[in-house]
């Protein structure tokens, strides 16, 4: 009986391991590159806040979340690094990505710091990766708000990316909206299948989509 506690002991640290912080960067497998629909976050969130990303100038569609290391269960963050922080410069150039520079700092600061890269270094993998995502043009077609079933969204990118498959994908909702599209990527930014733990699609068959302002 002992054993038996003390090896579900030993399982449990093993297991919320792979979410603590501060782990060592660059030791990861693989990266998710999460887009982010700018008008849904812009209602729930942006606009109470003032934010730039939500000014109709903008013409923002879908954004640059972050560029995630992954293991293959779990996530590294806030990790311990000697790599100099991005300057106010260098995170305000990412804006058009991002959304905002603030943003763009954040990011470097959860995950960036786990890439084992320097700061303009990971940004330029981020533009880069962003530059190979076909992103489906009928979303920014739409004049007024819509309830969709968020499979439609996933195959939209599909058909734009013909060379992925459905399980390198995965759809998110927040509350009845949908949120990102997050696809996973090897070190070299190619397509490759999602691990268990990021897989699961939001299933919602009514989740709202707002229009690009």
């Amino acid at each position: 009986m002992r054993q038996l506690v003390l090896g579900g002991m030993l399982w449990l640290l093993a297991a919320t391991s792979s979410w603590a912080d501060g782990e060592r960067a660059g030791e990861f497998d693989y990266y998710i590159l999460s887009l982010s629909w700018s008008p849904n976050w812009c209602a729930t969130t942006g606009d109470s806040r003032g934010s730039e990303q939500c000014d109709p100038s903008r013409d923002l569609g879908w954004v640059v979340h972050g560029l995630w290391p992954q293991y293959e269960r779990g996530w590294p963050s806030y990790c311990k690094t000697a790599v100099r922080a991005p300057t106010r410069s260098m995170t305000a150039a990412q804006a058009d990505l991002f959304g905002t520079s603030g943003a763009a700092w954040y990011q470097w600061k959860k995950h960036g710091s786990c890439a084992g890269l320097e700061a303009g270094v990971y940004y330029d993998l981020i533009r880069d990766a962003f530059g190979k995502v076909n992103r489906p043009e009928v979303f920014r077609k739409l004049e007024d708000p819509v309830r969709l079933p968020a499979s439609v969204v996933e195959e939209a990118f599909l058909q734009a990316n013909p060379e992925w498959e459905p399980d390198m994908l995965t759809i998110t909702c927040k509350g009845d909206r949908i949120q990102e599209a997050r696809l996973c990527l090897t070190k070299d930014l190619e397509p490759r299948i999602c691990a268990r733990d990021v897989r699961r699609d939001c299933s919602a068959t009514k989740a709202l989509l707002d229009p690009v302002r």
